[in-house]
């Protein structure tokens, strides 16, 4: 297997790193002996993962819904820091609204994060890549292999974007010759039920959510359990990792929505 010498003294960048599944990209990938970039909208959050890092990690806050707050953050690190060598588009938020009856500022936080916050990320900072190797990682989530239904139906949607995006962003990728790994992570104990804390004005302002809803994420497993499955793939050359969190429910729900798509399938 290869290993991360390829990588060494090398710059990372992670968005929403200032917790949960990024915090952890962020604090590994210094451990293998990256530099990392610490993103995150909130800077106290991505000043402590810095703190926590310690070494060459540092921080750089913006807004990855803004495409002009991107741009700007993009100049600013290829200015202060140079090329990147490995990107991590993470930042993603979480919606427990319905598609029926989402609020406006809901929706339009919901998909200008997760599908177009992803897509402004890959357009500013991918002309930042240079290096052999050079590897982008996508976070997506089990739910946009699950039909978007139950409980969270207008998350499940966006992640849905955020899954085709990942698998566009592939395509052009490997014609640059950038290695890709789109991972999509079951429920794991983060903070993504309290992610309103963050939420800008024009999306409706910042709002703390009830901490008894977090039972379920409380009691998941830690995004750590996730990184020897990362790293295995992200040094084979990348690739989609899921890794589910629900004994085999998001497998049949996949392989069931995978079949009635089928079904309907005709030549005409």
């Amino acid at each position: 297997m290869p290993d991360w010498s390829s990588y060494a003294d090398r710059l990372a960048m992670v968005t929403g790193a200032g917790d949960g599944i990024g915090k952890m990209l962020a604090i590994k990938l210094a451990e293998v002996g990256m530099r990392v970039c610490v993103q995150d909208i909130r800077a106290d959050a991505a000043e402590n993962v810095v703190n926590e890092i310690g070494g060459s990690a540092f921080p750089l806050v913006f807004d990855i819904s803004d495409r002009k707050a991107t741009t700007d953050a993009a100049a600013l690190l290829k200015s202060d820091h140079g090329n990147l060598a490995m990107l991590w588009i993470n930042a993603g938020v979480g919606v427990g609204a319905s598609i029926l009856e989402g609020k406006p500022d809901q929706i339009r936080w919901a998909y200008d994060v997760n599908v177009l916050g992803a897509i402004w990320t890959a357009q500013c900072f991918v002309p930042l890549m240079h290096g052999d190797p050079s590897h982008v990682g996508i976070t997506a989530s089990t739910a946009a292999l699950r039909p978007p239904e139950g409980d969270f139906p207008l998350y499940a949607a966006s992640k849905h974007g955020t899954m085709a995006v990942a698998e566009a962003l592939r395509g052009e990728l490997t014609k640059r010759e950038i290695e890709t790994t789109i991972l999509c992570p079951g429920l794991l104990n983060t903070q993504i039920w309290d992610g309103a804390k963050a939420r800008p004005e024009r999306f409706g302002g910042q709002q703390r959510m009830d901490p008894k809803i977090a039972a379920m994420w409380r009691g998941a497993k830690s995004p750590d359990a996730m990184w020897p499955h990362i790293e295995k793939v992200m040094l084979g050359g990348g690739g989609v990792l899921t890794c589910a969190t629900d004994e085999g429910e998001t497998l049949k729900a996949l392989g069931d929505r995978t079949a009635r798509i089928a079904d309907g399938l005709v030549e005409i």
